[in-house]
Parts: C-alpha cells; structure tokens; sequence
C-alpha cells in the first residue's frame, strides 16, 4: 500500500502573489525551511489565510550599517535590533560590512564581524571593505572570496577613501577573484575644500552639508568609477545614488553595454534637502551622505527606478541619536551621518511605485518587487532568496495593501528614537513575515528568537 504524501508543514492561502515578473492568484506551500510548491487548493498541517494581501518573497537590503563605529559614536541599531526591525518591516535578509584594522587579516576581520554579527534575527552577509591599508593584504582577498564575501566596498571619500591608482588595482583584485565591487562614489577633493572654504566663511550650519557635496560632482565620481572598472573588465555597482547627475552617468554606461547597476534609497526618494534648514538639530537629523538633494533630484530618482535606469533600492541604514546629532550644529561636518530607514523601506518604495493607483497595476507590483527583493538577490548573491520558486528558502512576506501605517518613533522598531519619515501615513504595510519557514512576525507581533539568522556565503 502506497504511504499518502504527507502535507506541507505550512500553506499560505488565497494571496495574490506577486514575483519580478507576474502577479497571480496562488497559494504558497512550505516545508522545513524550503518552498515545497506554488499552486491553487494547496493543503497543509498549518494553514494561513493571506486573502486580501500580496504574498512576495523576503526584501533583500543589501547595504546596512548595524553598530558600526564612526568617530566617537557607533549607529544605534545593534545586529539584535536592526535585523529585528528589518523583519517587521518585511526584511529577511541584509548585507553588512567587514573593516579590518591596519595589522589584520581579512579572514581574521570576517571571523570577528561574525561574531558581532551572532545575534541577529534575520540572514545576512557582509561585504569585505577595501581601505588605503588594505591595498596591501589584496592577496587575500582569495580567501576572503572563498569565505564567503562575494563583494567589496570600495570608498572615494573619508579615512577610507582610495585614490584612483588604488581603486584600479582594488579592481582588478576584484575582478581576478568575481566579486562584486559596491562603491561610495563622491569627489572627496571636491567635498573637503568646499567644507573648509564654508567653515572659514561662518557657514556652519546643517543648511551647508548638501552644499559642500555638489550633485555634479557625485555624478562625476561615479562616472570617473565606471570608467576604471570598464578599463579593468569588471561589473560595478553605485551604491546609494543620490541624483540625477549620477543616474545620467549609471545610464550612459548601460547604453555602452557595461555592467554596471546602481541602487538608491528611501530617504532620496522621499525628503529633500529643505529639511536642513529647520531650526537646531532638526535640520541636523537628516544629515547623511551624499546628502539630501532638492525635489527635482528626487522626482529624477523615481523615474530612474521605474525606467531600469536604476536597479534597486537599498537604506544605507546607519542611525544615530538626536543627543549625537546634535554634536555637530556649530560645525555641520562633525555631524554623524546617516538615518533610518531599515523598517520602511518595503512600504516606501511600494507607496512610490504601485501604492498611489486606483487599482493594482500588475507592472508597478512586480517593479516594486524586483527592486526590493529579487534584483537584490541577484546582484548581491544571494542565490537562494528573492524568489518564490520550489527549493528557494521559504522567505516569504504578507502585504496587506489596505493597511493604513503612520511612521513615527513608537510605531517603528528601530532604536535611534527618530525616523526622517515621522508623521508620514502610508497605505500598505507588511502584516506577517517568514525566515526560513519559520514566521518570526504576525500582525505586529514577534515571535523569532535572537540569534536564529545566519551568515549567507555568497
């Protein structure tokens, strides 16, 4: 006698699920950790009810500061809580960094991210950052590879910044081994004689950060990477696009045939730089880099989203507390940059591309999900997330497109006791979030443990 297949551990019924490419009505069934099936009339041991809602696979954010040190102060979202509040806000997985000291090894920098890394709640991997000092130890980036970093960022501005000889040679290093190089592109020649010129002139306040880091000259930075890479014979991806001048330069380079991706993220497309002219550390809170660009700039990074011209979206979550903040008011360079945006992310993007419709536009549903979940998983490695497909990890989140969410401190997760988006209500919001075939979020509720999600080799 035939033994009867035994039913899937968990069915999500009656959703419509949404993937890059179709949007259809489905049930998704799970089993241990893995996608068992997507059909109609699916069966299981456990069963949820998702009518009404979107069910898509688990937004990838591929570029995350999670208690990174920067100066004095270190960002107030530890892996514990920042992964958290990435899953409520239907996150399953991140992508943070490694930076090694002067007289360590990569490898040796890895082993201890990871440990700091333990206690988060989501998976996640790391990209092994290249430094001046780090130029040296490019014979290890084999083994860095090999362990997993299938990426490295590269910085043009800051401690960390690398002249172009050295960003060649950290190029081709990059290229000799296939990862991908993830760079901050600025003109940091450019951005320090402007903020020394405004320092000398009393112009210190936040209203001059967006000032000493010309649009034009972020543009020209990345082009000026592109065309390293080209020469190289290695992809590049632009993180944190900030413009159009960049945009135009990510674009022309496609047009050329080059790999090249480029990503952008919530608070470029949802504030402007008239925020750092509110009084006191108001105007400070937003402070983050490349900064905050003027309406036209963030009506240009839309229209790149929705074109292709732009490939995803990131947060560049890097938080810090108003009292740090406010470090800075009587000199706009020593404020700690970065904000927010870990748990909104999902829901911004959705409110911008397929929220403001009378009905559901199948294209701007699938774009929203290509950006936020399955081109972060191609191009960040990821090789099992960003999709609901059979023996893909069983990530998968519930999107309610009827909820009414108003962002503020208490309605949120994150730590920092801020959020640039305060007071915003949007419609849409992620109801139930699955790791891995286990839901970790329901209905506003946590239900994951600390220290369950795991390094992706990628």
């Amino acid at each position: 006698m035939t033994e009867p297949t035994p039913l899937p551990d968990l069915v999500i019924r009656h959703g419509t699920v949404v993937t890059a490419t179709a949007v259809f009505p489905a049930d998704v069934a799970i089993t241990g950790r893995q996608i068992a099936a997507i059909g109609r009339d699916l069966r299981g041991q456990r069963e949820i009810d998702a009518s009404g809602q979107y069910v898509i696979p688990g937004a990838i954010d591929g570029h995350v500061h999670l208690g990174m040190p920067i100066g004095r102060f270190t960002s107030t979202d530890d892996f514990c809580h920042g992964t958290r509040a990435a899953a409520f806000g239907g996150t399953t997985a991140i992508v943070d960094f490694v930076e090694t000291r002067p007289e360590e090894t990569m490898l040796a920098a890895l082993a201890a991210r990871q440990a700091v890394a333990a206690e988060a709640v989501i998976d996640y991997g790391l990209h092994m950052t290249i430094g001046p000092t780090d130029v040296a130890k490019l014979d290890q980036l084999p083994a860095a590879r090999a362990a997993g970093c299938g990426s490295v960022k590269l910085y043009m501005a800051y401690g960390l910044r690398l002249n172009d000889g050295e960003l060649l040679r950290a190029l081709a290093a990059a290229a000799e081994v296939g990862a991908l190089p993830v760079v901050h592109a600025e003109n940091w020649d450019v951005i320090t004689t402007l903020i020394a010129a405004n320092l000398a002139a009393g112009r210190t306040a936040p209203h001059w950060h967006p000032r000493s880091r010309p649009a034009e000259l972020e543009g020209e930075a990345a082009g000026r990477v592109i065309d390293i890479a080209a020469y190289v014979g290695t992809p590049v991806h632009i993180f944190h696009v900030s413009c159009a001048a960049t945009v135009a330069r990510i674009a022309a380079a496609k047009a050329r045939g080059l790999p090249v991706t480029g990503e952008t993220c919530p608070q470029y497309l949802t504030l402007t730089d008239e925020l750092y002219d509110r009084p006191g550390v108001a105007g400070a809170l937003p402070v983050c880099s490349p900064p905050l660009r003027p309406a036209a700039d963030r009506d240009a990074l839309w229209r790149a989203l929705s074109s292709g011209a732009l490939d995803l979206v990131t947060t560049d979550h890097c938080p810090f507390t108003a009292d740090e903040k406010a470090t800075g008011l009587d000199d706009f360079s020593r404020i700690p940059g970065g904000v927010p945006s870990i748990e909104s992310r999902l829901a911004l993007v959705y409110a911008g591309l397929a929220g403001d419709r009378a009905t559901p536009d199948p294209a701007a549903l699938s774009r929203w999900v290509d950006v936020c979940c399955t081109t972060p998983a191609r191009i960040f490695g990821f090789a099992r997330k960003g999709q609901l497909l059979p023996g893909y990890d069983a990530d998968v989140v519930l999107f309610d497109p009827t909820r009414e969410f108003t962002i503020s401190p208490e309605s949120l997760h994150e730590t920092a006791g801020w959020t640039p988006y305060d007071g915003l209500t949007v419609r849409g919001w992620p109801t139930t979030t699955i790791s891995r075939g286990e839901v970790i979020v329901a209905d506003g509720r946590w239900l994951g443990t600390v220290g369950r999600g795991r390094f992706v080799a990628r």
